[in-house]
């Protein structure tokens, strides 16, 4: 509690300094989020949970080539106990943090205390600093790295993915990297670096080499990254169609390829591929395909087939082979916005819905409320948890949202 009450009142202090000195930027929101989950498996009880979420923004640019940004996270949370040591959703992706080290958290309770319904948490999510040499933009330190163009799966983003039911997808975890970015003619780049792992374990590390370049009207990169033993080789392809915007990528994992024991696990393809149209000034709206060749093919084989190393190691999520993903948004007023997306599991007629209504009460103050709606045939058997479908398995989620920029 100490450290963080330091880090909070200094980070005050260098806004008010910030004030008076150009070259130094603050800024942040606050956040507050409520959440019901009612869980598909009969008599269980409603869950809730509340999560607020302070973050501080500082960035400092001494010199015209040279930057450094910070970013820190003060999370305190109310919710029912199980939902500190378990996800609700059936499948969340396994975490991996690519950080050599980190901040103790949770703050309180702290050491072996048991967690009851209150925990506060913290996050250093930023601390990098940035040159831009005539040849590159280099950087070091803790930043968000991610890939791909698509609209609800990225293939490609391995590093530290969204999965489609998380509702604060405004900043990317940072990972500790050192980066270098050269530009190649107007809209070209070569991108490479080196991502560290708990403690600079080789085996708890990635690597990457990502190239992009424009032409005949389309925007195409490659990407190479080494992760985890694995080695990902994905394409993304980004170009218009008449009035519409068209994207496709793709990534295939070799498992294991370097010569180590693999043991039964199988190299697995993921694309994603889609349109988006602007109907107008105030509606927008999209539709993308998803294939998950780890995935399995019947409901019976999903919970075993989560031993694979796509879902241990290689951040996938979705249990099935075949999805389609339609989304769509539309302006009411200058100050009301609504809009929702869906997820189709085609093998086993399964959906998640996702509808959100916004009201932008004041200049950067913002009220939400939505929901995570689960469609399909429910678990059969709550002793043995055999799936009868994807998303049927899965809670109904309600919350609402409260944010604050400054």
């Amino acid at each position: 509690m100490r450290t963080t009450l330091v880090l909070v009142i200094g980070l005050m202090a260098i806004s008010r300094a910030g004030i008076a000195n150009a070259e130094l930027q603050f800024g942040g929101y606050y956040k507050s989020f409520f959440a019901t989950f009612a869980s598909p498996l009969p008599n269980e009880p409603t869950m809730g949970a509340v999560v607020n979420r302070l973050r501080f923004n500082l960035s400092y640019t001494p010199a015209s080539r040279l930057s450094f940004a910070l970013s820190y996270d003060f999370t305190p949370r109310i919710q029912n106990s199980s939902l500190f040591s378990e996800s609700p959703i059936a499948v969340s992706i396994v975490p991996h943090t690519y950080r050599v080290v980190d901040l103790d958290s949770p703050i309180y309770p702290g050491g072996d205390d048991p967690i009851g319904s209150v925990g506060i948490y913290h996050n250093l999510d930023r601390a990098f600093l940035q040159y831009s040499a005539d040849f590159a933009d280099i950087s070091i330190g803790r930043d968000a790295i991610a890939w791909g163009n698509a609209r609800i799966v990225n293939p490609t983003d391995v590093v530290a993915p969204f999965t489609y039911d998380q509702l604060d997808t405004e900043d990317r975890v940072g990972v500790d990297a050192i980066r270098v970015r050269i530009p190649i003619g107007a809209m070209g780049e070569c991108d490479t670096g080196y991502i560290f792992g708990e403690g600079f374990d080789y085996e708890k590390s990635a690597y990457f080499l990502r190239s992009q370049l424009n032409t005949l009207e389309t925007d195409v990169s490659i990407v190479l990254v080494g992760f985890q033993k694995h080695l990902l080789a994905g394409l993304d392809i980004t170009r218009g169609i008449g009035g519409a915007g068209f994207w496709l990528e793709t990534a295939f994992v070799f498992v294991e390829p370097f010569g180590q024991d693999a043991g039964t696990a199988s190299n697995y393809l993921r694309a994603s591929t889609g349109l988006d149209y602007s109907f107008g000034e105030k509606t927008y709206g999209f539709i993308e395909y998803h294939f998950n060749g780890a995935g399995a093919k019947t409901p019976e084989n999903y919970l075993t087939n989560l031993d694979q190393s796509a879902y241990t190691q290689g951040g996938v999520y979705l249990m099935g082979t075949h999805y389609i993903a339609p989304g769509l948004t539309h302006q009411a007023t200058p100050l009301i916005s609504f809009g929702g997306q869906m997820l189709f599991n085609l093998f086993d007629s399964s959906v998640w819905i996702g509808p959100q209504l916004e009201y932008n009460i004041a200049e950067d103050i913002y009220l939400s409320a939505g929901g995570l709606i689960s469609i399909g045939e429910r678990i059969e058997d709550s002793e043995t948890l055999k799936f009868r479908s994807e998303f049927g398995s899965y809670p109904n989620v309600i919350f609402s949202s409260f944010r604050v920029y400054f």
